[in-house]
């Protein structure tokens, strides 16, 4: 079998309310980058990626049309570990990673969505598959909200049946942050998971400083407390903090992974498979962590990350975004008494409602 031809195409989608962190600022908006590969006209397999902002998106796209798809035509596209080896070192010398890991991501999802669709499999149980359900939360973009918006949203998570919820932290003001986690707290009692994630907004002083004073509120873990590059402050830290420390969402290799990991100073990495360079990457980084007795979670695409989580033996809490995508899909994710359910499909079971997606449209390529 060989690939015949691809699809690329670019969206700009607005978000249905505007979205705020400590570090994008104000999100109103975000770049979608769909791929499908073709064999023929009797099997195909999708894929895509997106970016913040819609910033960088039409240059992931173009990477996409004119670096990626020329190299795929003529390739068996079951040679997943061929193909993505050929890409990255493609785009090495501009890549190794950023822009080129989004890109590559997009096309190795199309590869794994057609071998599984070929061997009529879901996409979990073709990568291993451990699990029909994987615990998930809602991972709430809130960091403008007021306390009173912020209970309101919380009060809905509850009745959708999350029983763990993640908020925005990383004002100037630190007291502002310990108040909303301190509410939140307080609103939702003792038997709810909560996290925190203050988008890399702190040095190390301030973040050790406010995990000590975070303490109390039993959080499972602090997210992105400084820059993922920093490793020798993420030791410090891990020296200090009683509290558990996720990263890695804006970690886009292997490589950097491997030394975060190896550093001791990670308790949850979390890997994004549209952002990392693909399915490909993102197992070997659930492995990496399976070897240091990590559990390994997720960033967003929480219909892509459902299958990959399943599919591990140490995956923990599936993050569960509304990032604005979910009125385009055919089929959208079903929570079960705070558990995400594995979708009854052939492979990752995601499809594009492409009449509702068109008029957001800014570029399409057929190679």
């Amino acid at each position: 079998m060989k690939i015949t031809s691809v699809d690329i195409n670019l969206y700009r989608i607005p978000l249905p309310k505007v979205l705020t962190d400590s570090t994008h600022g104000t999100m109103k908006d975000f770049a979608l980058i769909t791929v499908e590969v073709f064999c023929g006209k009797s099997i195909s397999g999708l894929g895509y990626t997106y970016t913040v902002s819609s910033i960088g998106g039409r240059s992931v796209y173009d990477l996409a049309v004119e670096d990626l798809a020329p190299l795929l035509l003529g390739q068996d596209p079951f040679y997943t570990e061929k193909l993505w080896d050929e890409m990255y070192w493609h785009l090495h010398f501009v890549g190794r990673g950023g822009l080129a890991s989004f890109a590559i991501a997009a096309v190795d999802i199309a590869l794994w969505d057609l071998k599984a669709k070929y061997s009529n499999l879901p996409l979990h149980n073709l990568l291993g598959g451990t699990t029909d359900r994987v615990k998930a939360y809602a991972g709430a973009i809130d960091l403008d909200l007021s306390i009173d918006e912020l209970l309101k949203q919380t009060e809905g998570f509850l009745k959708e049946g999350f029983k763990a919820i993640k908020t925005k932290i990383g004002h100037e003001d630190h007291d502002h942050d310990l108040n909303r986690v301190k509410a939140l707290r307080k609103e939702v009692g003792p038997d709810i998971v909560l996290m925190a994630d203050a988008n890399m907004r702190w040095n190390v002083p301030q973040t050790i400083y406010m995990s000590d004073a975070l303490e109390e509120f039993d959080l499972f873990w602090l997210e992105e407390p400084i820059i993922p590059d920093d490793i020798e402050g993420h030791i410090k830290i891990s020296n200090k903090s009683r509290i558990p420390i996720a990263t890695g969402e804006n970690l886009h290799s292997l490589y950097e992974f491997q030394k975060l990991i190896a550093s001791g100073a990670i308790d949850f990495p979390e890997p994004d498979v549209a952002t990392l360079g693909g399915i490909t990457p993102w197992m070997k980084v659930a492995s990496l962590a399976e070897a240091y007795n990590l559990p390994v979670t997720s960033h967003g695409v929480h219909d892509l990350h459902v299958h990959l989580l399943a599919a591990v033996p140490n995956h923990s809490y599936l993050e569960v975004h509304g990032f604005g995508i979910e009125p385009f899909l055919k089929q959208t994710l079903r929570l079960q008494d705070g558990y995400a359910m594995i979708p009854d499909c052939i492979g990752h079971g995601v499809e594009f409602d492409r009449n509702s997606l068109s008029k957001h449209m800014l570029g399409e390529s057929n190679i």
